[in-house]
């Protein structure tokens, strides 16, 4: 099973079934911090739906498109990172993850994306992962400059949140040669 170790006594894993009625639980109690940034926390899913959206991260899974993983501290769920597709042709993902409320500040997150882009460059041998952020989600922008990222420049109305409400995204990306996995794989190989 797909697992990553994470400081602090937390850990990444993939979603089981089992998981629908507590992250949709997670989903409802920071529905109003999420929808601000992120179309589907706008429409209020159902715990059926939650258990779908499991269903189809497996699926990506099993299909060789990335995954989707739960950030868990002391065994509960308190937040999600994933991949949203991988571009095998051109080496390149995209990333995007959420965070309950009471869980920020803490690193766990920044960890958590340390990790998923250790693998992207490390086990998957990709070129580029992507990150993009509404300009004005400060916190989530912060994750991807305190790991290097680079700003390439902001996206105009790139997003729609809901009815005419649409998101500017600020571009963030880090190439494998930038990336100090792959530094240090290119290292090991000579």
């Amino acid at each position: 099973m797909l697992s990553f170790p994470l400081a602090g006594g937390r850990r990444l894993r993939l979603l089981e079934e089992s998981d629908a009625e507590e992250l949709h639980e997670l989903i409802e109690a920071n529905r109003a911090r999420l929808e601000r940034w992120m179309a589907w926390a706008v429409d209020h899913a159902t715990v059926a739906q939650t258990l779908e959206f499991i269903r189809a991260a497996r699926r990506q899974l099993e299909e060789n498109g990335g995954f989707q993983m739960a950030l868990v501290a002391d065994d509960a769920i308190i937040g999600m990172i994933g991949f949203h597709a991988i571009d095998w042709q051109n080496r390149a993902t995209s990333l995007g993850y959420w965070l309950r409320e009471e869980a920020e500040g803490r690193g766990a997150m920044t960890d958590a994306v340390r990790a998923l882009t250790d693998h992207a460059f490390g086990e998957w041998r990709l070129n580029r992962v992507e990150i993009r952020a509404d300009v004005h989600n400060h916190r989530s922008r912060a994750i991807a400059e305190r790991l290097g990222f680079q700003l390439e420049g902001t996206l105009r109305q790139a997003y729609r949140i809901s009815g005419e409400l649409y998101s500017d995204d600020a571009v963030y990306a880090m190439l494998a040669a930038d990336w100090p996995v792959a530094q240090r794989r290119e290292t090991s190989s000579r």
